[in-house]
């Protein structure tokens, strides 16, 4: 009796083994790939703050909050079982979906530059949605709006993470993809209910007798956040155009077409040994660089390709499905 109860002691141990490894496994690379899709993420926390510009401080946080719940929807109830799917029935549609993504990332990120210097009307669609004097339709259209930008990003990062574990099981991918949705929710929506109140955490520390220095830093908070937030999306942008560029290469690459992968090796391992007391940021800012510029060449492309013929094309079909039968 003695010896079956050790026997099942060392079964349930290396069984406990088994699962910590696996454990490991996924938080390993879960880690991993949302480190690939930090460009993605940054974008995010950059974007999502503008939704609640102009409404009252008391609704920013339940905004947040629904923006929030609507992009784990998007992740775990829809673009998961998507991904798997994709997995198990059509894994070679993974380098081309995540490509076409990634040229998305680069058409978004060049879109914002050309607008700043060009003002347009290219997200004239975002302009008409409800009428502001119906703050409850407003907030609503707000929030809708939020989700569907929140799905497209949301999906280059599941399709990023799938990418990431080529050779998991089933379950590893599935737990992988719910660990990186989630703990990505979490982090971009927990910074952005941060930027959103910091405004009005600075006013009540600059109004507050708590002493000087607070009130300084109280201050510092109000003259800082429009700062920030400007450079926020500065970097949200780039950060949209060179990892697009990036993932476009490395699907080129995929096809057999590696040539200018290799190039920006070579030049980013050159960059490294031309500064060996920071080779490893010299290598990764000349990669980033040259993927950047092959991205903003990608989306410049686009820009043109949106404007004269899938947007029309789009709002012919539209219009096709508006009318009666």
């Amino acid at each position: 009796m003695s010896v079956g109860l050790i026997a099942l002691l060392d079964d349930v141990a290396a069984l406990a083994k088994v699962a910590a490894a696996s454990l490991d496994d996924v938080a390993g690379q879960a880690a991993k790939a949302g480190a690939k899709a930090a460009g993605v993420v940054i974008d995010d926390a950059a974007v999502t703050p503008r939704y609640v510009v102009g409404f009252a401080a008391d609704r920013e946080l339940p905004i947040v909050g629904r923006i929030a719940l609507g992009s784990l929807r998007n992740k775990l109830l829809i673009l998961l079982p998507a991904a798997l799917a994709l997995s198990l029935l059509a894994p070679f549609l993974i380098t081309p979906l995540l490509m076409l993504g990634g040229a998305f990332l680069c058409y978004e990120g060049a879109e914002k530059i050309y607008e700043k210097l060009f003002p347009h009307a290219a997200h004239a669609h975002e302009a008409a949605i409800a009428d502001p004097a119906d703050a409850k339709a407003l907030e609503d259209a707000k929030i809708a709006g939020a989700i569907k930008t929140d799905f497209i990003l949301s999906a280059e990062i599941m399709a990023i993470t799938l990418a990431a574990v080529p050779d998991g099981g089933f379950w590893t991918k599935a737990a992988v993809l719910a660990v990186v949705g989630l703990g990505i929710t979490v982090a971009v929506y927990g910074v952005v209910a941060l930027i959103v109140k910091a405004d009005d955490a600075g006013v009540a520390m600059a109004k507050s007798q708590a002493g000087s220095l607070v009130r300084a830093l109280g201050r510092g908070l109000v003259v800082g956040m429009p700062v920030f937030l400007k450079v926020l999306a500065i970097v949200g942008t780039a950060a949209m155009v060179w990892v697009g560029g990036g993932i476009v290469v490395h699907g080129l690459e995929e096809y057999g077409l590696g040539a200018i992968a290799h190039a920006i090796h070579d030049w980013a391992v050159a960059a490294g040994h031309a500064v060996p007391a920071a080779a490893g940021f010299a290598e990764w800012a000349v990669g980033a660089a040259a993927a950047g510029a092959i991205g903003l060449a990608i989306g410049f492309a686009i820009i043109p390709l949106v404007g004269y013929a899938l947007a029309p094309a789009w709002d012919a079909l539209r219009g096709l499905w508006a009318k009666p039968a």
